[in-house]
């Protein structure tokens, strides 16, 4: 079935001097223009491209990846504003994506940064982009569970510490005592549920829970200690930023996994770093 808005896998079915033409179902043929064809296109190959429509609602083919397609959160650049709306910088030359007035949850200025969510309009069939996330999310209840691993979307700062959309699905908070590394508005990542409240709100954390997550971690540390010949230049004094990019994980977990491994006999623990014993 063809999306327009999203990504198909496409049979030319024509050549021309400009281009070839792709059989877009319900949708006829549409040109795909001679610079976004892959060197050894012939009639019967198959071409991955995305649908969208122009100005003047005719269906336009591409091999340009946008930020994001439909059903998909985007970190975008507003381009302009006019009478009609925002429009975003989609990552498609030559068409942006209007953010109407409607689905602003305020007023956007050009060269801002936002986080849009990218949906077809039912009204109007228009592809357009939204950031009125609350009528899309907690729609249902959530079902996870402690220390279950969610894919996140940065989408707020608050004073608590970062909104976050869960599996597409539902809001969760990421406290500021939870918060390492570097978060920005857009940036996807993996999680963790720390807590389901009664209410309802889901807490999050970037790393596991309690027991498990020194464990999980433990088990890190001993495998690149393995793969690095038995030394790593990570010790309770290397830097929070050093210790993160090695791990993904704060000092003080750091600290904990490393400690519980030392009293174990398994590591040794010296000024340069840590070695197996």
């Amino acid at each position: 079935m063809i999306k327009v808005g999203q990504i198909n896998h496409l049979e030319v079915v024509k050549k021309a001097d400009f281009g070839v033409f792709l059989n877009a179902g319900d949708y006829g043929t549409t040109l795909l223009p001679n610079r976004f064809v892959p060197e050894g296109t012939e009639v019967g190959s198959s071409i991955d491209a995305f649908l969208y429509f122009d100005s003047d609602s005719q269906i336009v083919a591409t091999t340009e990846t946008p930020i994001a397609q439909v059903g998909e959160w985007g970190l975008m650049q507003i381009e302009g504003v006019n009478s009609t709306g925002a429009f975003a910088n989609w990552g498609i030359k030559g068409k942006d994506l209007l953010i109407p007035f409607s689905e602003q949850r305020s007023r956007f200025s050009e060269g801002q940064n936002v986080l849009v969510y990218v949906y077809t309009d039912k009204a109007s069939g228009r592809i357009v982009g939204t950031t009125k996330f609350n009528k899309l999310l907690d729609k249902t209840p959530a079902t996870y569970t402690k220390n279950e691993q969610v894919d996140l979307i940065i989408a707020e700062r608050s004073d608590l510490g970062y909104k976050a959309i869960v599996e597409g699905k539902h809001w969760g908070v990421i406290f500021k005592s939870d918060v390492f590394g570097k978060l920005f508005i857009g940036k996807k990542l993996k999680g963790y549920i720390k807590n389901i409240r009664d209410d309802g709100k889901i807490d999050l954390s970037l790393q596991k829970v309690g027991v498990e997550k020194m464990d999980d971690l433990s088990e890190k540390i001993m495998e690149l200690l393995e793969k690095k010949g038995g030394f790593l230049p990570l010790n309770d004094k290397s830097s929070p930023e050093a210790i993160f990019s090695a791990f993904r994980t704060s000092k003080g977990t750091f600290k904990k996994s490393i400690g519980g491994l030392y009293k174990k006999g398994k590591i040794v623990i010296d000024k340069e770093g840590i070695r197996l014993a």
